[in-house]
Formats: structure tokens, C-alpha cells, sequence
């Protein structure tokens, strides 16, 4: 089963716009109730870090280690939460963030939403 705060690899594709796409890692957003009893979950996609994403409010540096299951300094993009039917679209578990990083995820969707 799912939980919220893994880190899970998903093909976007197709993409429209300016939508995230390709096949990238994804946090898990939606709560573990949800995840356990429907198709689709919220998404937060992961891209590649550079300094002009890390100075957006709404952007959540995320750092690699064994735990996260990342290979590279990333971002976090709130601002593209997404739902997805992880049947179709997930690849493969890489790992989970810390609790701390959740919090700070939170926090960064709240402002996206103005909750």
C-alpha cells in the first residue's frame, strides 16, 4: 500500500502545456486513508534543482540520502500537485522523506491553495 510521504516514480506523460511530464519521481500527498481505498492519490512531482527553482516560495529543496531513495539535489514543486491513478501511471517505490520534509511540504501546499 501506498503511504503518504513515499517518494514513487510515475510516467506524466501525456503532458500538455506547461505540465510536468516525463517519467519522475513523485511524493505521495494524499492522506493513507485515501490511499488505501481508491485508484487515484495527489502528487507532488520532483525535478532536477537549479537556483531559480530554489527561490520559489513554494518550492521544497529535497536533498538525497538512502532513506528518499534520490540521486541528485531536487525540488520539490508544490505549485503542480496532481492527481494520478497510481495503477496506471506509478513505475516503482524509490523511497520515503523524513517527517520534517513532510512538514515542509505541507506547508508549501497550504500556500499553493491558500488554505
Amino acid at each position: 500500500m501506498l503511504k503518504r510521504g513515499m517518494i514513487i516514480d510515475c510516467d506524466l506523460e501525456p503532458a500538455t502545456g506547461s505540465e510536468t511530464g516525463k517519467i519522475r519521481p513523485c511524493i505521495v500527498v494524499t492522506n493513507d486513508v485515501y490511499n488505501s481505498i481508491l485508484p487515484v492519490i495527489q502528487i507532488v512531482p520532483i525535478t532536477s534543482w537549479t537556483e531559480k527553482k530554489s527561490r520559489i516560495i513554494t518550492n521544497v529543496i529535497l536533498e538525497p540520502n538512502d532513506t528518499n531513495g534520490l540521486t541528485k539535489l531536487s525540488i520539490a514543486d508544490c505549485l503542480q500537485t496532481r492527481p494520478i491513478d497510481y495503477s496506471k501511471r506509478m513505475k516503482k517505490v524509490r523511497g520515503e522523506l523524513e517527517s520534517q520534509t513532510i512538514l515542509k511540504i505541507d506547508a508549501a501546499i497550504k500556500m499553493v491553495f491558500q488554505l
